[in-house]
């Protein structure tokens, strides 16, 4: 298995960071540019989904409480601004933040819980290549050279996190998995994949960048896997090979034993 990954990974005509975590052993068995920070693109809507929730618990928001949506908020790829909602819960802008990738979700939930508390709290849980200095589609920040970064080793220890309960209370943590298996997005990780898996992922892209990462629940060989393409000239390109990469170890679960790095 690690050949074929390994031979993937040197004909792919992008850069592939990756990471395969086997929670039965709480080993790695995959780790490809394990450290090296990149353009987060919607990655970023995980951790700021846990902070929220983390936010509401700790100052008792109610998750069900109104925020206000401005037409200038309205931004392109959302929901929210194809219907021209104005008023939305907390609630459902975090689900339409992960579940569409809504970037008006997101921009008012940054909004409400501000970017100096966000990048506080992804330190505090050990996010230490993930930062955010800009919302989502504000390209005059990016032009500038502030974009949202983090890194394959911080979404391992993050969804590492996600699967064993840690972060929050029991409540929001089961809801933070549930919302995630949620996702519409399955043109990556279970691209190739024919079975009726449960996967709690999140997908991110851009032009430059296609990446997916998320927990696959399997009985006793649950896994955590993370594949992120950067340098990416044609996306559809990119998801594919974020597919084949996903099917290789799907396919080879059982015989990981012995193969862990």
């Amino acid at each position: 298995m690690q050949q074929t990954i390994q031979h993937i990974i040197q004909q792919a005509p992008y850069k592939v960071h990756m990471f395969v975590k086997d929670f039965k052993t709480n080993q790695f068995i995959i780790q490809e540019r394990f450290d090296e920070p990149f353009s987060s693109a919607s990655l970023i809507k995980v951790p700021i989904l846990i902070a929220v929730f983390d936010y509401i618990e700790q100052h008792n928001v109610s998750l069900h409480q109104v925020l206000t949506i401005r037409p200038e908020d309205w931004v392109d790829f959302s929901v929210i601004s194809e219907q021209r909602i104005t008023t939305s819960s907390i609630y459902e802008l975090l689900v339409w933040m992960i579940t569409a990738s809504d970037n008006t979700a997101t921009n008012v939930i940054i909004d409400f819980i501000g970017l100096e508390t966000l990048n506080t709290y992804f330190w505090n849980i050990g996010l230490t290549q993930t930062r955010i200095q800009r919302k989502m589609m504000d390209f005059e920040r990016l032009a500038e050279g502030m974009d949202n970064s983090t890194s394959a080793r911080d979404m391992a220890h993050l969804f590492s996190r996600i699967y064993d309960q840690n972060l929050l209370t029991p409540p929001y943590n089961q809801l933070v998995i549930d919302i995630l298996c949620r996702q519409r997005f399955h043109d990556c990780l279970r691209r190739y994949i024919a079975d009726d898996i449960k996967l709690a992922h999140k997908t991110g892209s851009l032009d430059s960048v296609d990446h997916d990462v998320g927990i696959l629940y399997n009985n006793a060989q649950d896994y955590c896997i993370g594949v992120f393409i950067t340098e990416v000239t044609e996306n559809e390109l990119a998801r594919q090979l974020i597919g084949r990469l996903s099917k290789v170890i799907y396919d080879n679960r059982i015989i990981w034993k012995g193969e862990a790095t």
